[in-house]
């Protein structure tokens, strides 16, 4: 079954190495698991350009203390059993120093514990459901955590719509949505604002029309919506066509190109909260935005610059570990070098924190960032002040 997987990734296979070079040449090999095809791969492709564009950076300044960076590459699709198998490969085959990935939650609670216990740093760009980095000291992430975001995002909302209730539709199976869910729950909870009805869907489901009549008999002021990009563009576009003009709060699923093309202009309105906005005007940004633009012909979203902000977290680290040859010794070795790192990226300003103590065990670091609250207008999102 393995050795079909991995024949199965055979172009992915030729991706790696195109972008490592050869084994000779790569003073650092850096794994990356991202969802290049698949559902998923609105994320991951985004991501695997923004570890590209860093690394390119990077390597034309020399590397780091004269070490270039290399990529290695791999497809984990956004499915839980790829993750583990792409882990495996990158860890115990590749022998990368460190594993960026998996693209969404659900992979990352499948596959992190891996890599904590091979004693190697699983950093993620895009997993922002609790519990992430309560899996072990190795996993570590620069994507702002749902419950650090949907508080601001959903009093910015209120205030600038005059809520007083709204109705919440999630995905109930995925750790993403459902995370979120929980962190809207107690958000609308302590925010007092009445909540008219729940609705659930499962991924990949297309028709929310039984859902949305439910909601539409409560007329809420506004949906909350903890949910990926494709099924909320989906969910926008069948509200208007039932004649709902409520506006839509989201995370940072929505934070998709994705969201837009499917939805058109039934997305605006929505609100969203998010570490990243293209109007932050930033030299940092701004030279992200301009790079990436150039390399890639179109925009970046926030995943490319999450991307792109931890492969420059780790060029830090880096710059403060004497690589060995040891391997072993050199992952802990960053490891320990990663908690010290503060830099301000095209996300802004970023430092880590320690993850939430939990009982006997030991645990990782999470983001520390503020967030930046999103309105969609005329197809694309601009900052809401």
């Amino acid at each position: 079954m393995q050795s079909k997987t991995l024949l199965k990734k055979s172009s992915f296979a030729l991706l790696s190495v195109c972008l490592v070079g050869s084994a000779i040449a790569a003073d650092v090999k850096l794994g990356v698991a991202a969802a290049l095809t698949g559902p998923a791969a609105k994320y991951g492709i985004a991501i695997k350009n923004g570890f590209t564009l860093a690394a390119d950076e990077v390597n034309a300044k020399g590397g780091v203390n004269g070490n270039k960076l290399a990529l290695v590459v791999e497809d984990e699709q956004g499915k839980k059993e790829e993750a583990i198998t792409v882990f495996k490969k990158l860890i115990f085959q590749d022998k990368v120093l460190l594993v960026f990935g998996p693209t969404l939650s659900n992979s990352a609670f499948a596959a992190d514990p891996i890599a904590n216990s091979a004693h190697v740093v699983a950093f993620g760009t895009s997993n922002t459901a609790d519990g992430i980095t309560a899996m072990g000291p190795f996993t570590f992430r620069n994507s702002v955590m749902e419950a650090d975001v949907l508080p601001v995002t959903t009093r910015v909302a209120v205030k600038h719509f005059g809520i007083k209730k709204v109705a919440v539709i999630y995905g109930n199976d995925d750790a993403f949505t459902k995370s979120g869910y929980e962190v809207f729950k107690a958000t609308l909870e302590k925010q007092k604002i009445i909540v008219t009805g729940t609705e659930t869907y499962a991924k990949g489901d297309v028709d929310f029309k039984a859902q949305l009549t439910k909601i539409k008999g409560g007329n809420p002021d506004a949906i909350v919506c903890s949910c990926l990009a494709e099924e909320a563009a989906n969910i926008m576009l069948q509200t208007r066509t039932l004649g709902m003009k409520q506006p839509f709060i989201g995370g940072n699923g929505l934070n998709s190109p994705k969201l837009f093309e499917i939805s058109k202009k039934a997305g605006d309105d929505t609100v969203m909260g998010s570490p990243w906005s293209s109007e932050n005007a930033t030299p940092a940004n701004k030279a992200f935005m301009t790079a990436y633009k150039a390399k890639f012909g179109s925009d970046p979203d926030q995943f490319a610059a999450q991307a792109y902000d931890a492969l420059h977290i780790v060029a830090a680290a880096l710059a403060n570990v004497k690589l060995s040859g040891a391997l072993d010794k050199d992952r802990v070795a960053l490891r320990d070098a990663l908690p010290a790192v503060k830099i301000e990226g095209a996300t802004g300003k970023f430092t880590f924190r320690k993850a939430p103590a939990v009982a006997g065990k030991e645990v990782g670091y999470d983001a520390q960032q503020e967030a930046t609250v999103n309105i969609a207008k005329n197809g694309k999102f601009v900052q809401l002040k």
